[in-house]
C-alpha cells in the first residue's frame, strides 16, 4: 500500500510526537524520586525514538510541503496528542482551552495552506 505523501507524513509525525511528548513530560509522573539527570537520560533515550520517525517524516514532508507547512502540521499533531496525553496519562482536567488552542491552530493551518 502506498500512501500518499501528505498520509505518510501526518502518520510519522504523529508517532514522533507520541515518543517527544512522553519524553518531555512523562518523567514528572514516573521518575519524580529520580535525580533529574536520571530523568534526562532516560528522557533522551526515548527522544531517539522520536528522531527516528521525526527526520524521515520531514524529508519525505518537504518533498510536497513548504517548511512553514511542515511546522504547522507538527504544531496541529503536538496539541492532538499532548490533549489526550495530559487527561489520560497525567490526569489533568480538560479543559476548553484546549479547543480554543486548537482553534488557533485550524487558523494557522488555513493561512499556511491557502493557495
Amino acid at each position: 500500500m502506498n500512501l500518499p505523501i501528505v498520509y505518510r507524513t501526518v502518520l510519522l509525525l504523529t508517532c514522533s510526537n507520541t515518543f517527544m511528548t512522553f519524553a518531555w513530560y512523562a518523567h514528572l509522573r514516573n521518575w519524580g524520586d529520580k535525580k533529574w539527570y536520571i530523568a534526562a537520560v532516560l528522557s533522551w533515550g526515548i527522544a531517539l525514538f522520536e528522531y527516528l520517525l521525526m527526520v524521515p517524516a520531514n524529508r519525505i514532508g518537504h518533498t510536497t510541503m513548504s517548511l512553514p507547512q511542515l511546522k504547522v502540521i507538527q504544531e496541529i499533531i503536538t496539541i492532538a496528542v499532548f490533549v489526550p496525553f495530559a487527561f489520560f496519562y497525567m490526569r489533568q482536567p480538560l479543559k476548553l482551552d484546549f479547543l480554543w488552542a486548537g482553534l488557533c491552530l485550524v487558523g494557522a493551518a488555513y493561512f499556511m495552506f491557502r493557495a
